[in-house]
């Protein structure tokens, strides 16, 4: 069954299409997360979902219901925004049942209704504070109770860890994840952060310009990107991209004329590409591809690389500890399956870094 479906949604402001005809279908229990660059169109799609905002065309389900003109209140959703919209004269306790004392729900069943809320999100302790001694971790559990309390049948979270720090950012989303897997509630989750999508998804829904550019598990995404924008979008640090031709089958030779040998030709027979290499995929070797050396990063467990190939910036990424130095000329290999082939379209934005 398929709790929200969407079937050729679209957005226009007057003459400008924003979203331009997304389908997706999300069964019973699916996290999914939409993910994209600033001005994609995922909250947008978001608030389209929640029905703050109009749809212009299209069909959207929740359900069996189609909700275009149902009120945001009657759609049986809760959302968790990116400010937490925490009312600052009530405490935790009259925040988290605000909601239902609206709509009339007895006050044995809202007290009953937080109490678990709050075991559920260790805020037990915290039920009588106001949001002023609260920190910003615990506001944003609050804010996720005060829609767990409603017991719905989606919920949608617009970017809400953006506002906290990055330590507290991993911690909350270990535990958004195991609210997930704890309540089994269907999840749709706004970000910008392609780490968070990754984590936290069953399926990543990856936008770009208003329409969907690929959709799948995490991983797949990470392992067979379609486009040069997924490759370059997910995954961090990105893909390090090349463009060229292939010569001879087995030698690429870069647009400046460089030739570097391949493990194994395009399987499209193309002859112009653009070429991607994942800096965790290249190994230091003894003979390669060579690079000369810009910095060395340390982080302990691993060590990231910036180096000039041709004149092409690129980073490498290495389990452990190196002893190569800036201005040191490195060999790289990398295993012919982990070399991902495109099209010779424009790099997108987001992959294009300074050359030398």
């Amino acid at each position: 069954m398929s709790i929200v479906g969407l079937n050729n949604v679209r957005k226009s402001y007057g003459n400008v299409e924003v979203l331009h005809g997304i389908s997706m279908h999300i069964p019973d229990g699916e996290f999914v997360a939409l993910v994209g660059p600033s001005g994609c169109g995922k909250s947008t799609l978001l608030r389209m979902i929640a029905g703050l905002e109009d749809i212009t065309d299209g069909e959207i389900t929740i359900g069996e219901r189609v909700v275009n003109d149902v009120a945001p209140k009657d759609r049986d959703i809760a959302m968790v925004f990116q400010n937490y919209a925490l009312y600052p004269h009530m405490s935790v306790r009259d925040n988290m049942g605000f909601a239902l004392k609206q709509r009339g729900v007895a006050r044995v069943e809202i007290q009953a209704r937080v109490l678990n809320a709050g075991k559920i999100l260790g805020l037990e302790s915290l039920l009588d504070r106001k949001p002023r001694a609260l920190s910003g971790g615990q506001r944003q559990r609050v804010a996720m109770g005060r829609a767990i309390v409603r017991d719905p049948n989606v919920f949608l979270f617009d970017e809400p860890l953006s506002n906290l720090d990055a330590k507290l950012r991993v911690q909350m989303r270990s535990e958004i994840k195991e609210l997930h897997q704890r309540l089994g509630t269907t999840t749709i989750y706004v970000t910008h952060d392609q780490v968070e999508a990754m984590t936290l998804a069953d399926r990543v829904v990856v936008m770009n310009g208003g329409v969907v550019e690929q959709e799948g598990p995490p991983l797949e995404l990470y392992d067979r990107p379609k486009t040069l924008f997924v490759a370059a979008f997910i995954g961090s640090p990105p893909m390090n991209f090349l463009e060229g031709e292939i010569v001879d089958r087995t030698v690429f030779q870069l647009n400046d004329g460089t030739r570097l040998r391949l493990p194994a030709a395009d399987q499209q027979g193309r002859r112009r590409i653009t070429l991607g290499v994942r800096p965790e995929h290249f190994t230091l070797a003894s003979e390669g591809w060579p690079a000369t050396v810009s910095v060395v990063e340390p982080t302990g467990s691993e060590t990231q690389i910036t180096a000039r190939l041709a004149g092409h910036l690129i980073r490498i990424l290495i389990r452990g500890r190196t002893n190569a130095k800036p201005g040191d000329t490195i060999y790289l290999d990398v295993t012919p399956d982990l070399i991902h082939m495109f099209a010779p379209t424009p790099l997108p934005e987001i992959a294009i870094t300074e050359d030398a």
